[in-house]
């Protein structure tokens, strides 16, 4: 099967869907049309008696002009007629006008017959006796015409009110049936029946077979008309077995005089109109649909083989491998032209593919090695801030024993600063490495930043000039200091690779109100109040597509093996999980500034006092048992327990401390290492200890830790940093001995 068949087989497959969908709204239309031509019947029928009442108004109304004429008010029958006749001839609606005395015989009439006529046996005659300035209204056959007629009768009186005469006009029925026959285009059959079930107008067509002045009493047609409150339309077969459909008028003021009009139509006629209208559409939906798919055979035929040739052309080369294969100018335009577009830019993207792959492959050990960098960082930074712990400790010790000494008491407090040193160092590895959930603090930006000036300083190299400008009155915010100080050196060292050859480095703290206007790197507003941190360089820049892509992970302009691209990327997740947000600006030759927004706090802080502060601790007394696995340290700590006065009892693991709390009942409280060997972590033990020993207070101390460390359920427990000084240490077990149970 060519291409050209199974195009066409698809086609005709999709044009079903939408045929039939248009074949059923075709068909839900022909049911909208009956129902529409069942509904105008009653309408019609109610515009006829509409009409019917504003004849039956305007005639009393001519009757009301007639009463005060003077050629009315005389006995002069015979002027009396010719009167009427002129009146007649400007009415011609009418078969008859007339006068009948109070003793119900005919005086005068338009016809001037001079007959002699008694009218008391007629309804409107006996009806209009009681009216006063109205009109009574009977459908009847007219006794000097013989035609049905609706008679309209006028009671005229004299001003004492005594009935003088009474003015009948005969409108006439036929006349009427036939005007609006006329008018419904003879698409439908007028029928007026009396209260009695006599035909008045019968229809001219349809095969009606009774004939006026026939009667339809009993009928069913004529059961439907007499119903007051029936539906307004009913199907109903004549004697012959033809169906017809008749609506009837529901006018209260025409069914209360005695007369029912209906408007019937042929069933078969009706439905045959609704279906001639479906199979015109039927029609020209078939002609369309040939007529598209002719096109589409055309089409195929003259233009989508050969196109089809190229592109499966194109793709045998590439699945050769032949990656520099292109399909010529010019293309076709719609899909065709899209696909062999689209096969071009495939060969090219596969050849950059290659390039991209080898790329993300170097990114990915780039990633990997940042992840082995942090492992080593924590493994480091713990053994590193046990020997600080040590040498920190036994500093001390010396610049005690050396305080005659002024030159070596200097040397002693000059190990004890370096040994700080190496503790802050330790920190900004840690925090570089990531390897901390955050731990926000309420702090003075700018009191952070002053901090570091010497390290950002001694980063930039003599070749750079920076400046530190900080705005009074800054309001604090809730930042974690090391990544804070992190993400400040991530922006100065991307400035400092943007300066080369030289040139000036701003930092900048201020307070700022950010309104819908103000837009993050993402394009939202984030509105409210912020301090704001600004590092601005006045290097190379950046283009608005490097500019666009500054914040994406792994994307570097820097050459190979120069750069991660995670700096700024974890500038970005730092300040947004801080609650605040990054705005950049760059042009190429102009320098970049990047600015960090972060939430005002609310509340000003509440001061806790420092460790120096609260150093006060007066020496102890009780039991400590020390756990530690590092052999110096746990020496260390100790001698310095009991240059304290405490009673030490020291184990190098968890499961021997437990078998020292099995077996002693005098140790008051645990000061044990987070992290050791053994499979028993500081907090573990700590849990196991409280179920042995309820009340025993414990002290953690910890110079790393890849977890945050958790202080057990239903456990009094305070952690001491490593490196720690004395003070530091003698307040801490003083602090934690003197915690109140739970």
């Amino acid at each position: 099967m060519s291409l050209r068949t199974r195009l066409l087989i698809l086609v005709i497959a999709a044009m079903l869907v939408p045929a039939i969908l248009v074949g059923l709204r075709f068909v839900q239309n022909r049911t909208s049309e009956i129902d529409a031509a069942l509904a105008n019947l009653a309408a019609s029928a109610d515009d006829i008696a509409s009409d019917l009442g504003e004849k039956i108004q305007g005639t009393a109304q001519l009757h009301y002009g007639l009463a005060r004429a003077r050629d009315l008010d005389t006995r002069d029958k015979a002027a009396c007629s010719a009167f009427l006749s002129d009146v007649r001839e400007e009415y011609p609606q009418f078969t008859g006008i007339l006068t009948i005395d109070p003793d119900g015989r005919l005086f005068c009439d338009s016809l001037r017959t001079n007959r002699t006529l008694d009218l008391n046996d007629r309804g409107y005659f006996k009806e209009v006796q009681t009216l006063h300035g109205l009109v009574a209204v009977e459908p009847v056959f007219g006794r000097l015409t013989g035609l049905s007629v609706l008679q309209i009768a006028y009671p005229v009186r004299s001003d004492t009110g005594a009935l003088k005469f009474v003015l009948l006009a005969s409108f006439n029925l036929n006349k009427f049936a036939e005007f609006h026959d006329k008018r419904l285009l003879a698409e439908k059959d007028i029928l007026l029946v009396d209260a009695k079930g006599t035909v008045l107008a019968a229809p001219k067509r349809g095969g009606w077979s009774v004939p006026i002045g026939g009667s339809i009493a009993g009928s069913d047609l004529f059961r439907f008309a007499a119903d007051p409150d029936g539906e307004p339309f009913r199907e109903i077969a004549d004697r012959d077995g033809r169906t017809q459909i008749w609506g009837v008028a529901r006018s209260p003021a025409i069914r209360k005089a005695g007369l029912y009009i209906l408007v019937g139509r042929s069933k078969d006629g009706l439905i045959a109109a609704a279906n001639r209208r479906l199979y015109e559409d039927m029609a020209i939906l078939a002609v369309a649909s040939l007529l598209l798919l002719a096109g589409l055979w055309i089409l195929t035929t003259v233009s989508i083989g050969r196109q089809v040739g190229r592109l499966a052309a194109m793709a045998k080369s590439l699945g050769h491998g032949d990656l520099s294969a292109r399909i010529p100018e010019p293309h076709p335009g719609g899909e065709l032209g899209g696909l062999m577009t689209l096969l071009n830019s495939t060969a090219e993207s596969l050849e950059q593919q290659r390039a991209a792959i080898a790329d993300l492959s170097h990114k990915l050990s780039q990633s990997q090695k940042m992840e082995a960098m942090g492992q080593l960082t924590g493994g480091v930074a713990h053994d590193f801030n046990n020997l600080l712990t040590v040498i920190l400790g036994n500093s001390e010790h010396l610049a005690d024993r050396l305080a005659g000494n002024e030159e070596l008491h200097r040397i002693a407090d000059d190990i004890a600063t370096a040994a700080e040193r190496g503790s802050d160092l330790t920190r900004s590895l840690l925090a570089f490495a990531r390897k901390q959930p955050l731990r926000p603090r309420e702090i003075d930006i700018a009191e952070q930043v002053t901090g570091m000036k010497q390290l950002l300083q001694r980063t930039l190299g003599e070749h750079i000039e920076s400046s530190f400008t900080f705005a009074p009155d800054l309001w604090l915010a809730s930042v974690d200091p090391g990544q804070l100080a992190t993400a400040v050196l991530n922006l100065v060292l991307n400035a400092r690779d943007a300066m080369p050859d030289g040139g000036k480095l701003m930092v900048e703290v201020r307070n700022a109100s950010l309104g819908e206007s103000d837009l993050d790197v993402n394009g939202e507003p984030r509105p409210g109040d912020y301090v704001m941190l600004a590092v601005k360089d006045t290097g190379s820049g950046m283009s608005s597509e490097v500019l666009q892509r500054a914040f994406e992970p792994f994307f570097t302009t820097k050459e190979v093996g120069k750069g991660t691209g995670l700096g700024l990327s974890m500038v970005y997740g730092f300040a947004q999980q801080s609650g605040g947000l990054v705005q950049m600006q760059s042009e190429p030759g102009q320098g970049s500034v990047v600015r960090l927004y972060f939430p005002r706090l609310a509340t000003s802080p509440s001061k806790e006092p420092s460790p120096a502060e609260r150093v006060a601790a007066p020496e102890g007394y009780e039991t400590i048992l020390v756990v530690e696995d590092d052999d110096m340290v746990r020496a260390y700590v100790e001698n310095e327990l009991k240059a304290l006065g405490y009673r030490v009892v020291t184990t190098a693991n968890g499961p021997a401390a437990l078998d020292v709390l099995r077996q002693s009942a005098d140790i008051q409280l645990l000061f044990t290492d987070v992290v050791m060997p053994g499979g028993m972590f500081g907090p573990e033990l700590a849990r196991q200890a409280a179920q042995l020993r309820p009340g025993l207070k414990v002290l953690f101390t910890s110079g790393y830790s890849q977890d945050p460390v958790k202080t057990p359920d239903g456990i009094d427990a305070c952690i001491l940093t490593k490196p720690f000084r004395r003070k530091e240490l003698a307040a801490m077990l003083r602090a934690a001995l003197a915690e109140p149970p739970r």
